[in-house]
């Protein structure tokens, strides 16, 4: 891993030197030292991102209600009685409720929210924040509703509030409805609902951390990973609904309604038929979709979804447990999102169907019964390009996909393309305008290569990259994080080999609706020509099994927090870097010469080679940059408090002494980083397995012995925590 092979470009493009070493040679042998790697501009005509493939339903996302931004939006309801024009409510999890009428700009309505609730500040950290908010049936004759949210002191509280305005504004009610002391941070649930008997339906996670310690989800005495039912219009605080499952009893809690949830992220009730839907998000292996019965056990930690969980591998679909009614299997989903049964008129073929999709990678499918079994099944629906955080759906049935990216977050509307349309997405590397059309091993000259300090881990594969913009567009360069935004239409290119023979071409692209993803190419064996990838597959090369990565497994290492293009950010770029006619030159300068920035970029120091002269420390925290900080940074996808940026200083990275939240791989005593002691540090433990605990968790199968010596010697040298 320490150093990149020097390979010959066709074409004569010089590709990668070795990491941290492009340096001109004193034997006159090595590259040419020059002021500028290029002299202009290199025009751009063909490399740009092409349309999306479409959807198999002609279904397409499309910004709604003008294109207002939301920050971190968990919800959208609309008002149950205003239809003309029809109110909507957006939440987000840092305590805002934001109402608009549709057509009109938004307006705050509880920008005080944590204070008017409750005392002490709002927990918005992992899974934790404002995450529920439902109308009474009546509520536009009683202006009541209810808010479900974890305070500063990991307390689940269920409140009501009420409004006197209309649903313009809101006040706390008096006392609170019911409220849970989280025993750990994670497992929230948090979503609230009135079904269609009138009664409030609350969504309990198991109480977190990980493997459900406290076997809580099974444990019919407590309230955690359960769906509760209780009745907000008698007793005090609620009543029980008499058919409740263990109404009455002096043991079990008479709240339940379904038991055997993880943690039910985001429910919703058929318009039509009134069924329960429930998205509940897997641990080690599986993510399932729910229909909820009364009573039903759901079978966690039993199982995680078709599977049992305490005796992996064996199926064990009864014992009194409902199986889920689809799985999947992770990665291809990591974190599922409840969504609603498609009730609108716009897609006549999707109506009566489920739709739904996963945080962490951005798809979306929708439950079918099979023409031949008669058994449900999931289709691909489309990628949405992002995190999505849940759904939304209008009074007349139309479903809606709620953007959470850590900031600008927007809400849109499935819509129809507008009849069918043709594929014109490239099945061929040669057909994608980025390589030469007679021979796809050539890059066309509007690509320009570059080199990143700190590479990511590719289980020892040679990379070279290259990057194309349309003409006349440039980079903007946040002069803070360094952080590069690039225009529509950016074709980001990455190409792996192993043992000097191309096996994959990846392409990342910025598409004109404003959201990236992911395609990949498999080389065939003579090198003669790369083929498009619908879906993920490993292959043997040679002693090593390569994975090429699912569409949705792209964005879910190339994470929104991260800048989506991972390796173009200030502290990666700025470094020399080997250009056509083997010279070499200052990359940053380079491309200010040549015109690719908005405006002149602050030098931000660079991250350290891995194998350079900087301390041991540095060499680590670069490592871990390059390596993790893409999901664990503040608004990234990891979970847990670690923040594995390089300018983060230690004290602040939520990792020294810290008690993990997702299990200690059966260590007691193990924390996120012990000091001295790699051994009982978690973060070297899960780089050196790779069992489902391996970190990275997609991507790589192999061990990297370079970045694993780099983090053991780190931790092996830290005395205490600051």
């Amino acid at each position: 891993m320490g150093h990149r092979k020097a390979v010959l470009l066709v074409a004569a493009f010089l590709a990668v030197a070795a990491i941290g070493c492009s340096k001109k040679k004193d034997d006159g042998g090595g590259p040419t030292e020059v002021e500028f790697g290029l002299d202009v501009r290199p025009a751009n005509a063909t490399c740009l991102a092409p349309a999306r493939p479409p959807s198999a339903f002609n279904v397409q996302l499309q910004v709604a209600f003008g294109g207002i931004t939301f920050d971190q939006p968990v919800l959208l309801l609309p008002h149950p009685s205003l239809t003309s024009p029809q109110r909507w409510y957006v939440v987000d999890l840092g305590g805002t409720i934001r109402t608009f009428e549709e057509g009109d700009g938004q307006v705050d309505i509880s920008t005080a929210f944590t204070r008017t609730v409750t005392n002490s500040p709002l927990d918005t950290g992992d899974e934790r924040g404002l995450l529920g908010f439902a109308l009474h049936p009546d509520f536009g004759l009683n202006g009541r509703a209810f808010v479900h949210y974890q305070d500063g002191n990991l307390t689940s509280r269920l409140h009501e509030i009420t409004t006197a305005d209309g649903g313009l504004t809101f006040t706390a009610a008096a006392s609170p409805i019911l409220s849970l002391a989280d025993p750990y941070g994670n497992h929230n649930g948090g979503m609230i609902d009135f079904g269609p008997d009138g009664f409030l339906y609350v969504g309990i996670g198991d109480g977190g951390s990980f493997d459900d310690p406290d076997e809580n989800g099974q444990d019919t005495t407590v309230l955690f990973g359960k769906i509760l039912r209780i009745d907000v219009d008698s007793g005090s605080p609620y009543g029980i609904p008499a058919d409740n499952p263990f109404a009455g009893s002096s043991v079990d809690a008479e709240e339940i309604y379904a038991w055997g949830f993880r943690n039910p992220w985001r429910f919703s009730f058929d318009q039509e038929t009134g069924e329960l839907w429930v998205g509940d998000v897997g641990q080690d292996a599986w993510e399932e979709i729910d229909k909820v019965e009364l009573g039903g056990n759901y079978g966690w930690d039993d199982r995680e979804g078709n599977h049992c969980f305490e005796e992996p591998g064996i199926e064990c679909v009864g014992e009194g447990k409902i199986a889920p009614v689809v799985e999947h299997a992770q990665p291809s989903y990591v974190s599922i999102t409840g969504g609603y049964v498609y009730r609108g008129t716009a897609i006549p073929e999707l109506v009566g169907h489920y739709i739904y999709g996963d945080y962490g990678t951005g798809l979306m499918h929708t439950v079918f019964d099979d023409e031949v079994t008669g058994l449900p099944e999931a289709r691909p629906v489309l990628s949405a390009g992002f995190n999505i955080s849940s759904f939304g759906q209008g009074l007349d049935g139309e479903v809606y996909v709620i953007s959470y990216s850590g900031g600008a977050d927007e809400i849109y509307k499935i819509v129809p393309t507008g009849g069918p349309v043709t594929n014109t997405f490239p099945d061929l590397l040669s057909e994608t305008g980025c390589f030469d059309a007679a021979d796809p091993r050539i890059v066309v000259p509007g690509l320009i290569p570059y080199e990143v300090n700190a590479p990511l881990w590719s289980d020892g594969a040679d990379k070279r990259r290259w990057m194309a913009l349309p003409d006349g567009e440039t980079i903007d360069v946040d002069p803070v994080t360094g952080d590069w935004t690039f225009p529509l239409e950016t074709v980001l290119v990455k190409e792996f080999s192993v043992d000097d023979q191309r096996i994959e071409t990846r392409l990342l692209v910025l598409h004109t609706d404003g959201n990236w993803a992911g395609y990949s190419y498999e080389w065939d064996e003579n090198e003669t020509e790369a083929t498009l990838l619908p879906a993920g597959k490993t292959r043997a090369v040679g002693t090593l099994t390569w994975g090429y990565p699912s569409r949705g497994e792209c964005l879910q290492c190339h994470t929104d927090a991260a800048g989506r293009s991972l390796g173009l950010e200030t502290v990666q770029m700025n470094r020399d870097a080997i250009y056509p006619g083997d010279l070499l030159a200052d990359q940053m300068n380079t491309l200010e010469h040549i015109g690719m920035f908005t405006a002149t970029p602050a030098r931000l120091e660079p991250l350290p080679a891995f194998d350079g002269n900087a301390s041991g420390e540095l060499r680590a925290r670069s490592y871990l940059h390059a390596n993790c900080a893409n999901c664990h940074q503040p608004g990234g996808t990891g979970q847990g408090p670690a923040d594995f940026l390089f300018t983060t200083a230690l004290a602040d990275m939520g990792i020294c002494d810290v008690a993990p939240e997702n299990g200690n791989m059966g260590l007691p005593g193990a924390v996120l980083l012990a000091p001295g002691d790699p051994d009982l540090s978690l973060m070297s433990l899960r780089m050196h397995t790779l069992d489902s605990f391996r970190m990275p968790d997609i991507g790589t199968r192999v061990v990297d012995p370079q970045g694993t010596s780099l983090v053991d010697a780190w931790i092996t040298g830290l005395a205490a925590c600051p």
